[in-house]
């Protein structure tokens, strides 16, 4: 019999993945570009997901699931332990705990860690808002990337897992479905199209991802946005090996607009857009009269 202590040492020793890899191929072929961590496959090489895992319970997991708890129960207490705590601190020990129950009665419903962040992973895409079914492509894009956007700044543990996963739950292909659907529609011959998906949602997972971390950051210092943005520029500024840098660039800075930080934002990540559509619409005529 395993005890709860080697079990939770076995199953917990899950690097944090690095956020490398992003969701382009995920976004564009409903599935991400990595195959899980080392450790799971290392204990079976053949189970590459939760999604696909229709094995009966092993025998060391109990008969009867303990009382009170579901998959569901388990998932939801995930994701807000992940936004409270962040990826690394993720725990069974502390999910245990804030579920008032035995980590090995977790066991009952997944194998590893893993599993558990699968499950949260696929759980909170389904907050991204489907694009309206009767807009142009372009804001059907537009619509996805913005609400792609603003899930990675609410759940910013989702970036470096993003990758990992083979992203095949259902609210992943969902999001997938939506992604395929657009791209159809935008008249780019099929060998172009998983290149605009890439390009679009590449780019809004690593803008998505910054200003994620740096709302956290922000957070974490008990300053504002502009506050931090002014006292970091401020700081950079003193330092004398730095300011020729700082001085080149305040004419761009200048010229970018914007009173806030968010401002700011909100202008480059609305015009970046618009450049890929832009490319796009450019792509798909020049290859429109190559085929005439």
């Amino acid at each position: 019999m395993v005890s709860e202590s080697d079990r939770d040492s076995d199953r917990e020793s899950v690097p944090e993945p690095e956020p490398e890899s992003g969701p382009g191929a995920g976004a564009g072929a409903g599935a991400g570009t990595g195959t899980g961590t080392e450790t799971d496959l290392a204990n079976n090489a053949a189970r590459t997901s939760v999604w696909l895992d229709h094995r009966a319970p092993s025998r060391s997991r109990r008969t009867e699931s303990p009382a009170g708890l579901d998959r569901n129960r388990i998932t939801e207490a995930s994701v807000r332990l992940l936004d409270a705590d962040g990826l690394a601190k993720f725990s069974m020990r502390r999910l245990a705990a804030e579920l008032d129950v035995t980590a090995m009665s977790l066991y009952w419903y997944v194998d590893t860690k893993d599993d558990l962040l699968e499950l949260a992973l696929d759980s909170v895409y389904a907050e991204i808002a489907p694009p309206r079914e009767d807009a142009d492509w372009r804001d059907r894009l537009r619509e996805l990337a913005r609400s792609y956007r603003e899930l990675l700044v609410r759940h910013i543990w989702i970036s470096p897992l993003a990758g990992t996963f083979l992203n095949i739950g259902p609210n992943s292909m969902l999001f997938s479905y939506a992604v395929q659907d657009i791209v159809r529609a935008t008249g780019l011959p099929l060998e172009r199209q998983t290149g605009a998906l890439s390009a679009v949602f590449q780019f809004v997972y690593g803008f998505g991802t910054v200003e994620g971390h740096f709302k956290a950051r922000c957070d974490a210092t008990g300053l504002t946005q502009d506050e931090y943005h002014h006292q970091a520029l401020n700081t950079i500024r003193a330092q004398p090996h730095l300011r020729q840098i700082t001085e080149a660039s305040d004419e761009l800075m200048a010229a970018r607009g914007g009173e806030t930080v968010e401002e700011m934002r909100e202008r480059d990540f609305v015009f970046a857009l618009d450049l890929l559509i832009a490319g796009i619409e450019a792509v798909r005529d020049r290859s429109g009269s190559a085929t005439q």
